[in-house]
């Protein structure tokens, strides 16, 4: 899932400085999921702006909804009466959500109310991890289903790098090496001899060449 933290109320007041009437738009999905932008949420910074509206007297009028995803305009449509009434948008959606949004409504401002930070898993209570970095390109399939790109600090394809201590890593030791993580779980499914081959070079251009990439599925369009 996508995972992301909430900004702090300072930069949110900040940013919405010399408006009034404000939407805290929620996403009931993947940043729900990760405590950053679901229904609990929208109350807890709407309640938060109204504080900070009284103390600074900004005259905020703050409206609060959810929304089940915001990176589709299905559901985007649906709140289309509520947005009507305001004059801003604080979006509590992934940086796609927030982006959806504003393109489906290109006469209001619609500001980030999270940072974007990963995609990831939820390892322990209150923990997420990155385990994808979106590269456009997967090699799971090469070392037993865990991801070198993402969970070796140095990003190599041919590890162990030698400088790790203990199964840790040597750029953060409190991390587990990935290496030793790929090794464990490539013998423990018989599949050692992965790793004799040699991997080339990431090809980077699936993932950062010629702008935003796009996926086009010509059996689904209309």
């Amino acid at each position: 899932m996508i995972v992301a933290q909430r900004k702090r109320i300072p930069e949110l007041v900040e940013i919405l400085k010399g408006n009034k009437r404000i939407l805290v738009l929620g996403c009931g999905t993947c940043v729900a999921v990760c405590l950053a932008g679901g229904e609990r949420e929208v109350s807890i910074i709407s309640s938060a702006l109204r504080i900070a509206s009284n103390v600074q007297e900004l005259d905020f009028e703050i409206g609060e909804l959810t929304i089940e995803r915001q990176c589709d305009n299905v559901f985007i449509e649906e709140a289309a009466e509520t947005i009507e009434k305001y004059d801003v948008i604080l979006s509590l959606g992934c940086g796609a959500g927030v982006q959806a949004v504003a393109e489906r409504y290109a006469e209001k401002p619609v500001y980030p109310g999270l940072n974007t930070a990963f995609i990831g898993i939820l390892e322990e209570r209150g923990l997420w991890a990155e385990k994808c970095a979106a590269c456009g390109s997967c090699v799971l399939h090469q070392y037993g289903g865990i991801c070198p790109i993402t969970r070796c600090a140095k990003h190599m394809l041919n590890g162990p790098c030698g400088g790790s201590r203990e199964d840790r890593c040597e750029v953060r030791p409190d991390l587990s090496c990935a290496w030793q993580l790929i090794y464990k779980r490539l013998k423990g499914i018989g599949q050692l001899d992965r790793l004799r081959k040699i991997e080339q070079p990431k090809n980077w251009r699936m993932n950062l060449d010629g702008g935003c990439r796009v996926i086009v599925r010509e059996d689904h369009r209309i």
